[in-house]
């Protein structure tokens, strides 16, 4: 695809971190507030309509599975019609899929408005990346995407402690879901209120698609990054089934704690409240190290924070199969719960930076999307495969597996990273 940058015609404006909060930040807040209110919610939720405990990870899977599937048409539809109206769209298209959910009378239904949420996590995530992208000066982008990273993870700080009050008051896990509503409704509306986005942010470069429609920065990104994702994914093979193996696993750890540890709540009898309740203090562990990882990738090397990370979350699921018919099952539960969250902090970025370290510099759009959907292949696998061992033998025994895959993982990162992604001290930049 020929490229032709151009800028358009408004004044070029200084940049002001508070001209990004409005249109990027507080509406991702928002509706990542909403997503970790409703993740350690599915699986009670779908236990409550019935479901075994291996279709409860299924149906909590789902959402995995959409983001996954949700990946292949965003790129299209966010550069066909722009940032800020996909964002609205993606959450108006989540309220549909929470609303199924709230009214769900089985497993089955619910799944399916799961599943919509998926898809439209996926659409509001490569939106919110284009827009960013397009608006933020490339002196600021690093951090203003280490931000935004930031921020998703301090909506799964909050969302789980909102839930934990919203179910002592009400006495129901369904009643997440409307937090979910309230939130990505409040993110719509932000959305709609702003003002157009370049006159606030002025000059900015825009690039002529294939068709020869003129498309911003991000736009044109997310268009080459959707454009010939399998060819690419081919062409990439040898990267791909080597590090990439490694960077798949790590999503699919990072995704089986997600689901795996509301699932052992509910199998050693951890009430509703109190499983918001640690999932939200162990996710402020996490939001805590999301800097620090940055630090130790940058001075280190990107080993010394996969690695780590890896390690880490491997024996945390091994403690917890372990550790399930023991009689302190719920105080091994809570330290595990927080030493996966520390785990997965020191590993905060990693995906995103090794995607960057690897992808050509000159046109980084269609291998960044491979090495996005390999890694959300691990996210939507790790779920599966936890459900799938669950109802085969026992969740005691899908976490013991994963913790097998985690270690395996490490060395998978261990002996690829210095390969493909050496470490390059400071001072030699």
């Amino acid at each position: 695809m020929r490229r032709t940058v151009e800028l358009m015609s408004t004044a070029e404006l200084p940049f002001r971190w508070r001209s990004i909060a409005l249109p990027a930040l507080l509406p991702t807040l928002l509706f990542s507030i909403g997503e970790g209110a409703i993740i350690p919610m599915i699986p009670i939720v779908a236990g409550n309509l019935g479901a075994t405990l291996a279709i409860a990870g299924l149906v909590a899977a789902l959402l995995m599975l959409g983001e996954l599937l949700g990946d292949i048409p965003s790129g299209w539809l966010v550069s066909r019609v722009g940032e800020r109206p996909a964002m609205i769209g993606a959450s108006l298209l989540s309220i549909i899929g929470l609303v199924i959910c709230v009214l769900a009378p089985n497993p089955v239904a619910l799944g399916f408005g799961i599943f919509l949420v998926g898809i439209s996590t996926a659409v509001f995530a490569l939106a919110r990346h284009a827009f960013m992208t397009s608006f933020v000066p490339i002196a600021y982008r690093a951090r203003a995407l280490s931000t935004l990273g930031g921020t998703f993870r301090a909506g799964a700080f909050i969302g789980p402690f909102i839930t934990a009050g919203v179910i002592h008051l009400t006495g129901t896990a369904s009643s997440a879901f409307w937090i979910h509503i309230a939130c990505c409704l409040a993110a719509a509306v932000t959305l709609v209120l702003l003002r157009d986005p370049s006159a606030s942010f002025g000059a900015v470069a825009t690039v002529r698609g294939e068709t020869g429609a003129e498309l911003r920065e991000g736009e044109a990104l997310v268009e080459q990054e959707a454009r010939g994702l399998f060819q690419t994914i081919y062409d990439n093979r040898a990267v791909l089934t080597k590090l990439g193996t490694g960077a798949a696993l790590i999503g699919a750890l990072r995704s089986s704690r997600a689901i795996i540890l509301p699932l052992w709540a509910v199998s050693i009898g951890i009430s509703e409240p109190n499983t918001a309740l640690i999932i939200g203090i162990a996710a402020g562990i996490d939001f805590a190290l999301f800097y620090a990882s940055g630090q130790i990738m940058d001075r280190f090397g990107r080993l010394w924070s996969a690695v780590p990370s890896m390690v880490g979350l491997g024996l945390g699921h091994l403690a917890l199969a372990f550790t399930h018919d023991m009689p302190a099952s719920v105080t091994w539960f809570i330290a595990t719960a927080m030493f996966m969250s520390l785990a997965n902090g020191v590993g905060s970025g990693i995906l995103m930076t090794l995607g960057a370290d690897l992808a050509d510099k000159k046109n980084p759009a269609p291998f960044l999307g491979a090495w996005r959907f390999t890694g959300d292949l691990g996210n939507a696998g790790g779920p599966l495969l936890v459900a799938a061992v669950t109802g085969i033998a026992s969740v005691a025994v899908a976490a013991g597996v994963m913790g097998v895959l985690g270690l395996l993982g490490a060395g998978i990162l261990l002996r690829y990273v210095p390969r493909y992604a050496p470490h390059v001290p400071r001072r030699l930049r």
